[in-house]
C-alpha cells in the first residue's frame, strides 16, 4: 500500500511503500533541475517518528535525499512518521504526519508447522493457499508435515497434505519416510491412505528397515496383518544386521503375538542374521520366554550354530537364561575349546 498527499503551498508529497518490516518513504525536492554548489545551499531533509508511548517525535533520518526506507519494523503495526523541510535560508516547515500500517507476515513453513502440530485443519488449509509456503517444507528436525501427520495419526491432515501435493516418499533426517511413522505408529487408516496414494513397502531408512520392520517394532496387529494381506515381503533384511522383521521382535519386543501373525504369513523361522544368529538364539539372549516356546513349536532349528559355534541352547546355559528349560529335553554338544 501508499500514502500520498500534497500540501499546496510548497507542494510535498510523502508516500510510503509498505512490506510487513519496513516501510518508504519518499517525497519530492523542490529544486528544479540538478542542485549544484554546497549542501548548505540545498533544502534539507529530516524523517521524525512518533513514540507510540509519549507521543513525541524523534528524528530517524537527516539528509538530501528524496526517500528513506525505516526498516526493522514489526508486522501489522502502526506507525506514523512526518516530514521536516529545512531550506537554506534556516526557514522550516513540517509536512502533515501520516500513519502508514506495515502488512501481515507472509505465510511461512513454521507456520504450516505449527498448525500440523496443532492439528488444525482450518490453519493448514489457510497457510497453503496463501501459496507461499511448500508443502514439503522441513521443521528443525528434517520432519516435513505430512511425516509430523502421518507420525501423529492426524488422518484429516494427512488427506489434506496428500491433496495439496505432499509427497508421501520424502524421508527424515533417519531416512524414515511417512509409511514407517505411520506403521510404526499403528494408524492403519494412513498406511492404507499413504499405499493409495504410491508409499513402498520396500523403501529403508539409513539402516536397511522397511516399513514392515518398523510395524513389528511398533507391535499394530492390524496394521501388520493389513500389510501381509497387500503382498509385503515377510523376510525382507536390513543392512546393518541383516535382521528381517521377525528377527527384530526376538531382538527388540519379543512380541509372540506379532511374531506369531508374521510366522502364520510364511516368516523363516531359521532365518540367520550376518553373526549367523536365528529368530530363536536372539529370543534365548533376550529372555523372551513366550517367543521361545512359539519358535520351537514353529519349527526353529536348536541344533543350528551360529558363526561362533554356539547352538541356542548352549546360549541359554551360558547366560543363564531362564528359558534353559525349555531345552532339558533335548541332548546338547558342549564344545571344549583350548585356550
Amino acid at each position: 500500500g501508499h500514502v500520498c498527499f500534497k500540501r499546496h503551498s510548497n507542494s510535498i508529497s510523502f508516500i510510503g511503500k509498505v512490506s510487513h518490516h519496513s516501510i518508504e518513504l519518499s517525497w519530492e525536492i523542490e529544486e528544479n533541475g540538478p542542485r549544484t554548489g554546497p549542501p548548505e545551499k540545498w533544502t534539507r531533509f529530516s524523517v521524525e517518528e512518533m513514540d507510540p508511548k509519549s507521543h513525541t517525535y524523534g528524528t530517524i533520518y537527516v539528509g538530501y535525499s528524496s526517500h528513506h526506507t525505516v526498516e526493522n519494523l514489526e508486522p501489522s503495526t502502526f506507525y506514523r512518521f512526518r516530514l521536516r523541510i529545512t531550506r537554506p535560508t534556516g526557514e522550516s516547515l513540517y509536512s502533515p504526519a501520516v500513519s502508514v500500517s506495515t502488512t501481515r507476515e507472509p505465510m511461512s513453513g513454521k507456520n504450516l508447522h505449527r498448525a500440523v502440530n496443532m492439528n488444525d485443519e482450518e490453519e493448514v488449509s489457510k497457510v497453503l493457499q496463501s501459496g507461499t509456503v511448500n508443502v514439503n517444507v522441513k521443521d528443525k528436525h528434517g520432519f516435513t508435515p505430512l511425516l509430523v501427520a502421518a507420525q501423529k495419526g492426524f488422518t484429516r491432515l494427512v488427506h489434506r497434505l496428500v491433496e495439496n501435493g505432499a509427497d508421501v516418499n520424502i524421508k527424515n533426517g533417519s531416512g524414515k519416510d511417512s509409511m514407517m511413522l505411520a506403521c510404526f505408529s499403528g494408524h492403519l487408516d494412513i498406511v492404507k491412505y499413504l499405499r493409495k496414494f504410491g508409499a513402498s513397502w520396500q523403501s529403508q531408512d539409513m539402516g536397511g528397515c522397511t516399513p514392515l520392520h518398523w510395524a513389528a517394532d511398533g507391535g499394530h496387529l492390524a496394521v501388520i496383518a493389513y500389510m501381509i494381506q497387500d503382498g509385503c515381503e515377510l523376510d525382507v533384511r536390513d543392512s546393518v544386521s541383516h535382521w528381517t522383521p521377525l528377527m527384530r521382535v526376538s531382538a527388540v519386543s519379543g512380541n509372540s503375538a506379532v511374531a506369531s501373525l508374521l510366522i502364520r504369513a510364511g516368516a523363516d523361522v531359521n532365518t540367520k542374521d550376518k553373526d549367523g544368529k536365528t529368530p530363536l538364539m536372539v529370543a534365548v539372549l533376550n529372555n523372551h520366554e513366550k517367543l521361545v516356546q512359539l519358535l520351537l513349536d514353529s519349527g526353529a532349528d536348536h541344533h543350528v550354530k551360529n558363526e561362533f559355534g554356539s547352538g541356542a541352547a548352549e546360549m541359554a546355559k551360558a547366560f543363564g537364561r531362564e528359558v534353559t528349560h525349555f531345552f532339558i529335553n533335548i541332548p546338547v554338544v558342549f564344545y571344549v575349546v583350548n585356550v
